[in-house]
C-alpha cells in the first residue's frame, strides 16, 4: 500500500504503529478520540498533589524488547532507570520481615541454590515444579502448579498478579508460560526492573507525538471515530460525526482502540468481554534515602510500592474489591502500609487515588481465546491493542508489539 494509513487511537499500540510507519516513509494520520495521547499509559498534572503523576504505575523488565526498541526509536530509552542486577525487594506486613531476591544471569538458575538470593524459607527443590509452566497449554494456572506454599505466597503470586492482573489460579497458564519464557527462563539479563522515573509520558507518549509531528504526521486529538463505512471488502470512509474522511483505494486503517470500542465498530470481531481493575495511589512524599525503587508488599492492600523523586506511588492489581471503597479510607490504609514498609512517618500527605476500572482484560483461558489477530475480513483494516492476540497479557510490551504487528501488515 502507498496511500495514507489512518491510525485510530493514540495509545501505545497506535503510537508504536505510527512511529514505525512514519519512520519507513509512509504517510500517516493519527486520530484520538480523547483530549490526550497515551491511553492507559500517560502522565498528567494532578491538582490534589501538585505533582505530575501517572494514571497507572507500570513496571518494565529489561527483557521487554519491543518496549525498549520503541523507546530507543523515539530517543527516550535512557529515561528508563533501574538496578544493574535483577534484584527485587519484598516486605511482609504480617511478619514485619523484609527480604530481597536476586536472579542470576544466564539460563541456569544458580540463584535458587543460594539461600541469600532465593525466597526465605524455601529450598531449591521448591522451584522444580515451576518448570511445568514452561510447557503449559491454555488452561487455568491452578491446574498446572500448586497455588499454595511459601514460594507461591512470597514470589509467584505477587509476580503473576502484577503481570496478569487476575487471580493466578484462574489465570491463563499459556500467558503465564509466555511471560516466564521471556523473563525468568532467560535469566537475570531479562529480569532487571525498569521504571520511568520522570513519568510514563516522558518516556512513551509526549516524545512520540513530538517526533510524529516533526515528521509531518497529523495527530488529531478530540477526534473520535463514530463509525467505519464498510463496502464489500474495504473500509471506504471514516465517520467522525462532525466530519467524514473518504478513503482512496490505497488508504488503510489501523484500529487501535480498546476492545469494547473495536467490537462495537467492526461487525463480527470478537474480543474480551471481562475486565479487571487496578488501583493506584499517589502520595506527595519523599522516601528515606536507600529505599528501594520498587518493593513488593505482602499481607495488605498495598502490593507494589514505587519510589519516585517527589512521590511514593502504590499499585494494587486485580482490585475489583476496592472499587467501591471510600477514597479517604483507602488512602489512610495504604499510607499506613507505606510507612510500615519505607519508614516514612507523620500525617498523611497530599494524595490521589486513580481507579482504572477496565485496566486490562481478565487474563483467563476463556478471555484469552476471544482475542483476535490483527487481520480482519476487510483488506484495508487491521487491529491493534494489548487486547489482541499478542501472546502476552495486557502490558506495555504487548501493546507495542501489537502496534508493530499492525504496521507490518501495511
Amino acid at each position: 500500500m502507498t496511500g495514507t494509513v489512518h491510525i485510530i487511537g493514540a495509545g501505545l499500540a497506535g503510537l508504536a504503529a505510527a512511529v514505525r510507519l512514519s519512520g519507513a516513509g509512509r504517510t500517516v494520520a493519527v486520530h484520538e478520540g480523547t483530549a490526550y495521547a497515551g491511553g492507559r499509559c500517560r502522565s498528567y498534572h494532578d491538582h490534589a498533589t501538585g505533582l505530575l503523576i501517572d494514571n497507572g504505575n507500570h513496571l518494565l523488565l529489561s527483557g521487554n524488547r519491543a518496549a525498549h526498541d520503541y523507546a530507543r526509536a523515539i530517543g527516550t530509552e535512557h529515561r528508563l532507570t533501574g538496578p544493574d542486577a535483577a534484584e527485587f525487594a519484598f516486605h511482609d506486613l504480617r511478619s514485619r520481615k523484609g527480604w530481597r531476591i536476586r536472579i542470576s544471569d544466564g539460563r541456569i538458575p544458580w540463584w535458587i541454590f543460594d539461600p541469600a538470593w532465593r525466597v526465605p524459607d524455601t529450598t531449591w527443590r521448591d522451584y522444580l515444579g515451576l518448570a511445568k509452566i514452561l510447557v503449559a497449554s491454555d488452561r487455568p494456572l491452578g491446574e498446572v502448579i500448586a497455588c499454595t506454599g511459601t514460594l507461591y505466597d512470597r514470589l509467584i503470586e505477587p509476580l503473576m498478579v502484577a503481570a496478569l492482573n487476575t487471580s493466578p489460579p484462574e489465570s491463563s497458564a499459556l500467558l503465564a508460560r509466555n511471560i516466564v519464557r521471556e523473563t525468568l527462563a532467560v535469566g537475570g539479563e531479562a529480569c532487571r526492573p525498569r521504571i520511568a522515573r520522570d513519568g510514563l509520558g516522558t518516556v512513551f507518549v509526549e516524545p512520540a507525538v513530538a517526533m510524529l509531528r516533526d515528521r509531518g504526521v497529523a495527530v488529531r486529538l478530540d477526534h473520535e471515530l463514530r463509525a467505519l463505512v464498510l463496502e464489500g471488502e474495504r473500509v471506504v470512509a471514516l465517520d467522525f460525526g462532525g466530519d467524514r474522511i473518504d478513503l482512496s483505494a490505497d488508504d488503510a486503517v489501523i484500529l487501535a482502540v480498546p476492545a469494547w470500542a473495536a467490537t462495537a465498530l467492526v461487525p463480527g470481531v470478537s474480543g474480551p468481554t471481562a475486565f479487571r481493575s487496578i488501583l493506584n495511589t499517589h502520595f506527595r512524599a519523599v522516601a528515606p534515602a536507600g529505599t528501594p525503587a520498587l518493593t513488593g508488599v505482602l499481607g495488605g492492600t498495598t502490593e507494589w510500592i514505587f519510589v519516585f523523586p517527589d512521590r511514593v506511588s502504590v499499585t494494587t492489581s486485580n482490585a475489583d474489591r476496592f472499587m467501591k471503597e471510600p477514597r479517604e479510607k483507602l488512602a489512610e490504609t495504604i499510607w499506613g502500609e507505606v510507612c510500615a514498609v519505607t519508614g516514612l512517618t507523620g500525617e498523611m500527605p497530599p494524595w490521589q487515588i486513580v481507579r482504572e476500572r477496565r485496566a486490562t482484560f481478565a487474563a483467563t483461558p476463556e478471555q484469552n481465546a476471544r482475542r483476535p489477530g490483527p487481520s480482519t475480513a476487510w483488506k484495508n483494516l487491521v487491529l491493534a491493542g494489548d487486547w489482541t492476540a499478542t501472546g502476552l497479557p495486557s502490558t506495555i510490551e504487548g501493546a507495542i508489539r501489537s502496534g508493530n504487528a499492525a504496521a507490518a501488515l501495511m
